[in-house]
């Protein structure tokens, strides 16, 4: 397969590059020459450590690339075209299946004052505002005929199952409201992943259209963690859905402890490791290295949404998602740092 980027992504807002196992640039869309101010042809061939105004930084990361494909978080990047203006980033390093690199930029200086974790790309922001504004008025709708039927159903499993359909509209009317009216990203408070994991274990009990065995895998010794409850419910009931979408039959809820992991560019001694596993039809080759990426979709009917939340929910955790895949088998890791007092390493 050749590392040069798909023709999709000429139409995103984020810029994206795609480099030769030798670090050199083979193609990149017009969102990152227009970054950098010149034209994509004057970039071809050239090595992102040329590109790097902080001399080895860069180079010295790509050496440490994983290959498994998770992705390499690069804190407060600045590069620059030689002899043009410096401009500063984040970037996010992976490695292609040809062996070559893509590289994934959030410039800081189009969002002054803002961490460019916690914000959307422009093309999934603009689909999310327009989503939210059509699903204001059903949302309430939907409250007003849970409270009436709260007031005329009998049995605790029809009562829960209420207040199930009220919790939920709730939170995605929470979510609705940060949509139309961005703020600052709420304070990360202690949480039992646990806990999480059994709210969408509620959400797919609930889901009448599949039938399927849901298997619950958790370490009960696990820590807390620093979290907001609302996002990585939203986050990991992506990650179900998906699976539950695919074909599966049976999809596991499995957490562990991680030890000694390097999450980005930061080394972290203790981490929550949740899986998501299923045995449906894995994801397809074509959009292997595509899947998280806004508005890629691998059925007619999905909106292309849902991995790229969970994993800007992983970004704003200080975690990561990944994934791995075949026909029958495929786990989504969210990997999530355990504060410790004496936590190794600092933002780079």
């Amino acid at each position: 397969m050749s590392d040069a980027l798909p023709a999709a992504l000429d139409l995103l807002a984020t810029p994206v590059a795609a480099l030769d196992p030798a670090g050199r640039l083979v193609s990149c869309n017009p969102a990152f020459a227009s970054w950098l101010g010149v034209s994509a042809r004057r970039l071809q061939g050239m090595a992102l450590t040329e590109l790097d105004t902080e001399l080895e930084r860069l180079s010295a990361l790509l050496q440490r690339l994983p290959e498994s494909g998770e992705a390499l978080r690069v804190r407060r990047a600045r590069l620059a075209f030689p002899g043009g203006a410096e401009h500063f980033a984040e970037l996010w390093l992976s490695r292609s299946d040809a062996g070559g690199v893509y590289v994934e930029v959030h410039p800081t200086d189009e969002f002054p004052g803002e961490d460019p974790a916690t914000t959307l790309p422009a093309a999934l922001s603009a689909a999310l505002k327009g989503l939210a504004h059509e699903i204001r008025n059903p949302l309430a709708g939907m409250k007003g005929a849970a409270q009436l039927l709260g007031r005329r159903v009998e049995g605790s499993d029809a009562r829960e199952l209420v207040e199930l359909i009220g919790a939920e509209v709730d939170r995605l009317a929470a979510l609705v409201e940060r949509l139309m009216n961005p703020a600052p990203p709420q304070a990360l408070s202690a949480l039992n992943i646990h806990t999480v994991l059994e709210r969408v274990r509620q959400l797919a009990d609930a889901e009448a259209a599949w039938s399927i065995k849901l298997v619950r895998d958790y370490d009960p010794s696990l820590p807390e963690i620093e979290g907001d409850a609302d996002r990585l419910t939203q986050s990991l009931w992506n990650l179900v859905r998906n699976a539950l979408e695919s074909g599966a039959s049976t999809v596991s809820l499995r957490t562990r402890a991680e030890y000694h992991v390097l999450i980005g560019d930061t080394p972290h001694r203790l981490a929550v490791r949740v899986e998501i596993a299923d045995n449906g039809r894995g994801v397809p080759d074509d959009l292997a290295e595509r899947i998280f990426l806004p508005l890629v979709s691998g059925r007619a009917e999905g909106t292309g949404l849902g991995l790229p939340l969970a994993q800007q929910v992983a970004r704003e955790h200080g975690g990561s998602l990944s994934y791995r895949s075949r026909p029958g088998h495929t786990v989504f890791t969210l990997l999530i740092p355990v504060p410790l007092q004496d936590e190794v390493g600092d933002d780079q």
